[in-house]
């Protein structure tokens, strides 16, 4: 299997990303969800739109924060099921 990785992500609402996988398969993932089930002091800042707003792509992940305070696994990300 190839490797999978994020080539887009979108804001799409309600602390949701919409990404793109390099396969062109696209997933919802409700990261605010993720995060009140997950409370931490690192974490819960992008609960604020604004924070949560400013990812970016980097290495084919999504990240927030200058040093990745966020992230995910991308097997996680792409069956759209954070544990």
């Amino acid at each position: 299997m190839e490797n999978i990785y994020v080539i887009k992500a979108e804001n799409a609402g309600n602390l949701t990303v919409c990404l793109t996988f390099s396969d062109h398969t696209t997933q919802h993932v409700n990261i605010g969800d993720f995060i009140r089930r997950h409370p931490h002091p690192q974490y819960n800042k992008y609960l604020d739109p604004r924070k949560f707003s400013r990812f970016t792509i980097e290495n084919g992940n999504i990240v927030w924060g200058k040093n990745w305070d966020l992230m995910f696994p991308v097997e996680q990300l792409y069956a759209g099921a954070l544990v």
